[in-house]
């Protein structure tokens, strides 16, 4: 953005907030414009503040922002989606929150991505529409992966580089993808992965959402595939997150 630019209008999902002083919130927002960026919501802790519904996380917003010191200050704000199914139901919660931490600790800010902004408001929208949350989040993370620069090898052993040949393998985060039997077995951190886990890994890899979403998968194999991805994205990130063990238990009651 040009430096003498003293407001700037853009697009975004708020993806998280904590209270700032008295009545302030400060918001990490996900931009399509600008990528991460933070901003200070004065005064929408108030009960009378026109801004505070406008500003929640999981809520896709038109922005007007002001250049202050060292953030910016939220001027205008008005919503695009609120997503309401995904607050009325504990699962769908979860998923969504999941992505949106998955958005915040993939990032840096003021990196634009559009790519991944659309794929962000895409699959917030897929899901609060009740499609299949697993298919979504799936294909999420591996378009995810693609957009940030750890695309996974799926096609060749990302060791030697030796075909894969159709039959169980393994799965190695720090070699970057599958791996065959003969490294597998000598990498003591790698995990084993199904000949179909990965066959529909591919699938998400190469595919579009409507081509993914045709596939009959079944729930062993998404179950496989989630903790494959836990692993994966884990290792990258260097750390765990929060959201998976939030959606455990939603999930499990």
């Amino acid at each position: 953005m040009p430096p003498q630019e003293r407001s700037i209008r853009v697009e975004g999902v708020i993806i998280r907030h904590t209270n700032f002083g008295e009545a302030d919130r400060l918001l990490t927002i996900f931009t399509r414009e600008s990528g991460k960026i933070r901003s200070i919501a004065k005064g929408v802790r108030k009960t009378r503040s026109r801004k505070a519904g406008h500003v929640e996380p999981l809520t896709r917003t038109n922005l007007q922002l002001a250049r202050g010191r060292d953030l910016f200050i939220l001027t205008q704000a008005e919503t695009i989606d609120g997503y309401s199914s995904l607050r009325e139901d504990l699962i769908l919660l979860g998923y969504a929150s999941y992505i949106i931490e998955l958005i915040d600790r993939s990032t840096n800010d003021d990196d634009e991505n559009r790519s991944l902004y659309n794929l962000l408001t895409q699959t917030l929208a897929r899901l609060n529409r009740g499609d299949d949350p697993n298919l979504a989040t799936r294909y999420f993370e591996i378009r995810l992966l693609d957009y940030v620069g750890f695309r996974p090898n799926l096609f060749s052993c990302a060791q030697c580089e030796s075909e894969i040949k159709p039959e169980d393998q393994f799965f190695s985060a720090k070699q970057g993808g599958v791996t065959c039997v003969k490294c597998g077995q000598r990498d003591p951190q790698s995990r084993p992965i199904s000949m179909l886990a990965l066959k529909y890994l591919r699938h998400f890899q190469r595919s579009s959402y409507r081509d993914a979403s045709r596939a009959n998968i079944p729930a062993s194999v998404y179950g496989e595939i989630e903790n494959l991805m836990q692993y994966y994205i884990t290792f990258n990130l260097e750390r765990s997150l929060n959201s998976p063990a939030f959606l455990r238990r939603v999930r499990s009651n």
